[in-house]
């Protein structure tokens, strides 16, 4: 009998015609430039947004950038794909159109027409909000037409009275953008912009309230002025309503990420940190410090080695059962940041505490120092690291390793 035969390569040929002549690839948004080739989006935008102005294929010069969807290949594309579903090729969607300027202009001049219903107001920027949150090429387009200096200006209309939908829309769709520096000082200057923001940290609706939060965090990070970063982070309630976001007991994966930038943002002004303590949010980060993404999670790393360099917020985190535990398990586990973070705070509460230093050598943190100290990670990390070894030298074991013979081949040089 014959050995066992090789599986026969069945693998799926594309149609020539469905490949995108750029990327190769089957194409998912085919378009067609004014020379009659077509290309997939993304791959001809990549293309003419070099700096190229020639057809890749035919070498033409570009006389017009639009790009037309060529949807009787699309759907053909989508009919092949059904076809062969059963070699695993997956539909592609129906992709979304990109946002005419001319459509973004007029929504923009029916939201901002106080002669106009309100209904037609309210419905223009509904629209607006779906455009913005379908793609960045949408967001650039209503970027560019002004947007943001008219949606502040439906925001910020009327800051004494309660905020209406049409203020609540207009303040999503911000959400969205990075202000620049001067509409960041627009708002940064008023106190009443500023306190009708925070008010709205403490709405109903959990996505008024980390909408507002992404606003002050954007207006926060944008301005150069210590004066007016310290005077939001100054605003009665600000941190108790972004601590409040950080808690939120429903998983919202959106509120810890705007959650954490904001308190992180506001913690950088260092004299008004012990109001996030007095907020509650040493517990808030350790509660959700296992939940975050690797960037967020170096946010609140961060935020938590701020915090740790005032007595309060040390003190607060020393008192945390699960503090060192966690900054000890987590230390090598995200990324070099983190890392550096995590050994700042176990420092910062080692220094100040001799029950975290016998609590942090019961975590294990030893053999952790000795890894980060002969790693590849920054110099800062593993500075925090030697001096963190040199302070918890009496706090070790006799048994432990840094008695062992190992100890005096690590890089680490023994106090």
């Amino acid at each position: 009998m014959p050995g066992s035969l090789e599986p026969l390569d069945i693998g799926v040929h594309i149609p020539y015609h469905f490949r995108c002549p750029i990327s190769l690839e089957l194409m998912c948004d085919p378009v067609t430039v004014c020379t009659g080739q077509t290309y997939d989006r993304s791959s001809i935008e990549s293309w003419v947004g070099t700096g190229n102005t020639t057809c890749p294929v035919t070498r033409v010069p570009l006389s017009d950038f639009t790009l037309i969807p060529n949807h009787t290949l699309r759907r053909l594309i989508q009919e092949w794909c059904v076809a062969n579903r059963s070699f695993g090729v997956e539909r592609i969607p129906t992709p979304k159109q990109p946002a005419e300027p001319n459509l973004v202009r007029t929504l923009l001049s029916q939201a901002s027409s106080g002669s106009a219903p309100f209904s037609l107001r309210v419905s223009a920027l509904r629209r607006l909000r779906g455009l913005a949150r379908d793609s960045d090429k949408n967001r650039s387009v209503i970027t560019a037409l002004n947007a943001r200096e008219i949606l502040l200006s439906i925001v910020f209309a009327d800051v004494v009275s309660q905020p209406s939908e049409l203020n609540l829309e207009s303040i999503a769709i911000l959400s969205m953008f990075t202000l620049s520096e001067p509409e960041c000082l627009y708002v940064a200057s008023d106190p009443d912009r500023v306190c009708y923001l925070v008010n709205l940290l403490f709405h109903s609706s959990i996505d008024v309230r980390v909408n507002s939060a992404a606003v002050i965090e954007n207006v926060v990070a944008g301005i150069r002025s210590p004066e007016f970063r310290t005077q939001i982070s100054c605003s009665d309630g600000v941190f108790e309503g972004i601590v409040g976001i950080l808690s939120y007991p429903v998983a919202y994966p959106r509120a810890l990420k705007i959650g954490i930038k904001a308190l992180f943002a506001l913690c950088l002004v260092k004299q008004h940190r012990h109001k996030a303590v007095a907020a509650g949010a040493v517990e808030a980060l350790i509660d959700r410090l296992a939940e975050f993404e690797k960037c967020d999670a170096e946010r609140a790393l961060a935020t938590v080695e701020l915090l740790c360099r005032i007595p309060s917020g040390c003190a607060a985190f020393a008192s945390h059962a699960l503090t060192v535990p966690l900054l000890v398990k987590i230390i090598l586990k995200i990324s070099d940041r983190a890392t550096e973070y995590a050994a700042g705070a176990l420092l910062s509460l080692c220094s100040a505490s001799e029950r975290a230093q016998h609590e942090s050598v019961a975590a294990g943190v030893l053999t952790q120092l000795l890894l980060l100290v002969q790693s590849d990670c920054t110099e800062r990390a593993k500075r925090k690291a030697q001096m963190l070894l040199k302070l918890l030298r009496d706090a070790w074991p006799h048994d432990s390793i840094a008695f062992s013979d190992d100890y005096a081949g690590s890089d680490v040089v023994p106090f």
